[in-house]
């Protein structure tokens, strides 16, 4: 069978047009027809492989919503029908017998779990993923802005889940772009007192209206200090290095600094910010089958839906030059048009 799509055919060249031959299909994958796809700047990293790990011609896309194509023999006995609306986010593959994959950690697979970008992604007319990690969709959510839930949508829920949050607690979110605007709806959703950290004071009505209960100014060193002793948990989403000093102060006993923006830089840190009170510095990666599933369940009962911007995939480099300049409001999501 081939299979169209858009790829990298080497670092930070313009995708192009592609088409694959695809193997039979295994025995516990899944093949899924592609309706919609996210994109994510994990997408901009692999195509310009500033991870140091992608490999081409590369096909990124890791937001997928789609049908069920085609399963697997060892899938069809696994509650996926041909047609079913389903989802594929970050990660494609995994042992599922290591004891990582067996106590529910998944993405932590010690014999390697394989993302969804080097298994041929969704910037494709169809792709496939193991059936564990293709997750179905309730009736009730939108397909066509379900997608960044899969990757920017987990990545900010498994924090919550971690440091069991509940309506209790006070949560601070730094950074208001495609994760952190996620993050505040499902707090919201969730009954948690939210601060958001901004430096862009033009955003601050749209962030009140998303969910927040409060918004700083990032910039002002003196609203930053007001806050010491706070909050039970906060949420970092930008990639940048900042002056972290000011958030440390700002947790409560017990607190913790969760980063999900991948900062290259060394965080510093007082040791007495931890010591004092019993403060922690944590972070994670994105979540496992089950915790997938919860956040579709929650998305829709609670009605969350990330804000996007929709691109035919067919201007798929217009698409990623909108998200590299920074335009994105919030999110980018293709719609397939092959």
């Amino acid at each position: 069978m081939k299979i169209k799509s858009y790829a990298a055919m080497a670092p930070d060249e313009a995708l192009k047009l592609y088409e694959y031959d695809a193997p039979a299909l295994g025995a516990d994958e899944v093949e899924v027809d592609v309706d919609y796809c996210g994109v994510c700047h994990s997408d901009l990293s692999m195509i310009a492989n500033e991870w140091g790990i992608s490999r081409y011609p590369l096909i990124a896309g890791h937001e997928v919503i789609g049908r069920v194509a085609s399963l697997g023999e060892a899938a069809k006995n696994k509650g996926l029908k041909v047609g079913q609306k389903v989802g594929i986010g970050w990660t494609a593959k995994s042992c599922q017998h290591c004891d990582e994959c067996i106590n529910g950690r998944h993405v932590n697979c010690t014999r390697g779990s394989v993302p969804t970008i080097l298994n041929k992604g969704g910037f494709a007319e169809k792709l496939r993923a193991d059936w564990q990690w293709v997750i179905p969709l309730p009736d009730s959510l939108d397909a066509a802005v379900a997608g960044p839930l899969l990757c920017g949508g987990i990545t900010v829920f498994k924090p919550l889940l971690m440091h069991n949050i509940n309506a209790m607690s006070r949560v601070g979110v730094i950074g208001i772009g495609g994760l952190g605007h996620i993050a505040i709806k499902i707090l919201k959703a969730m009954g948690a007192d939210v601060t958001a950290f901004s430096s862009s004071a033009a955003k601050k009505a749209s962030i009140l209206e998303m969910g927040a209960n409060h918004v700083v100014n990032s910039r002002d060193p003196a609203e930053l200090k007001r806050l010491a002793g706070q909050f039970d948990l906060i949420i970092n989403t930008v990639a940048v290095d900042l002056d972290w000093q000011p958030y440390f102060d700002a947790l409560a006993p017990q607190g913790k600094f969760h980063t999900v923006g991948a900062v290259m830089k060394p965080f510093k840190v007082q040791a007495f910010s931890l010591i004092m009170g019993d403060r922690a510095v944590t972070g994670s990666s994105t979540g496992s089958p089950g915790q997938l599933r919860s956040l579709m369940t929650l998305a829709s009962r609670a009605n969350i839906a990330p804000q996007v911007e929709f691109f035919p995939m067919s201007k798929i480099n217009d698409a990623l030059d909108h998200v590299k300049a920074g335009k994105a409001n919030y999110r980018v999501v293709l719609q397939a048009d092959f």
